[in-house]
């Protein structure tokens, strides 16, 4: 038996051992990471520091579209498709979306926190220690529940890792200067539309267990994919539009600001979970659905949001 494995099945007659006491409170660490976190960048962006926001921007969604073409590519099996021992704990079997490797949880994780790390370690220490246990924790997190090996972990925070670095430098070097923004814009959007490509026109593992039915379903295990490649092109448009015409600036004082920021969020929520599933996800499909579904909330919140709230802050 693979050592991976092996590890998954000992943390596995752990939870077991302790009656699954754990278990609530690592599923509440895995799921923050993926259901509240990813909406700080938009807080940063509208309310705190609008460069900083875009770095946060910049770094999830690229690398939630890198991941994604990671995943299809590699295409490896969840633990307990290689293991019929691996039982996952509670609905993990059932939540996880996408092939295994590298973790979208510990990935969304590390490279969130680890922008609050880079932006914080030398102002609020504490916080970007904070930062620094939640990546452990997330990580360790989808072990402790079953649902991803080690490899798959330490892969996608490595990854992330190296995201936060590459952008920190392009940054770095780029503030400012808006042709080359501009072409980096264009380039991201060539990636994009790469990606799509090639998720839909490469190979897939088709197997089949006794029964006769399909393992896993490629064209289920691509929604994640296009919901990144929608959202990161509507970065990119938004970025644009944002530096070309509407030129925010974060109303600094403005007494409305925090509510005028929380609505934001609450409406990006509510897209997200519910309105953009009921009705573009129905009309248009699990793909395409997805895909103008993200796009429709990074513009929202890259164009519309910060719209009205430079009007509403004069009021």
């Amino acid at each position: 038996m693979e050592f991976d494995i092996q590890y998954l099945l000992l943390l596995q007659n752990l939870r077991n051992a302790t009656g699954g006491i754990f278990d609530e409170f690592f599923n509440a660490i895995s799921k923050f990471a993926v259901d509240v976190l990813p909406f700080l960048p938009f807080v940063v962006f509208w309310g705190v520091d609008k460069a900083w926001g875009y770095f946060f921007l910049t770094t999830h969604w690229f690398s939630e579209l890198v991941n994604g073409v990671i995943k299809l590519t590699v295409c490896a099996y969840r633990p307990w498709i290689r293991s019929e021992l691996i039982e996952p704990a509670g609905d993990s079997k059932v939540a996880a979306t996408g092939y295994s490797f590298p973790s979208g949880h510990t990935k969304s994780a590390t490279t969130l926190y680890g922008d609050v790390f880079v932006w914080q370690k030398d102002k609020r220490k504490w916080l970007a220690i904070t930062s620094a246990v939640l990546i452990v924790l997330t990580g360790f997190s989808r072990n402790f529940l079953g649902v991803h090996t080690p490899q798959d972990v330490i892969v996608a925070a490595l990854e992330s890792i190296l995201i936060i670095f590459i952008v920190y430098k392009v940054a770095k070097r780029v503030e400012g200067d808006e042709k080359t923004l501009d072409i980096l814009t264009l380039l991201g959007v060539v990636f994009v539309v790469a990606a799509l490509i090639y998720i839909q026109v490469k190979p897939y593992p088709m197997d089949y267990d006794a029964a006769g039915a399909l393992l896993v379903d490629p064209s289920k295990m691509m929604n994640d994919c296009f919901k990144a490649a929608g959202a990161f092109l509507g970065f990119l448009i938004g970025s644009y539009v944002d530096r070309h015409y509407i030129h925010y600036e974060i109303p600094v004082g403005a007494k409305n600001l925090p509510m005028l920021v929380c609505v934001g969020v609450a409406i990006t929520f509510g897209w997200k979970e519910y309105f953009g599933p009921a009705t573009v996800g129905a009309a248009f499909g699990g793909h395409w659905g997805n895909f103008i579904a993200r796009l429709i909330m990074l513009l929202f919140a890259m164009i519309c949001w910060p719209l009205v709230i430079q009007k509403e802050a004069k009021n």
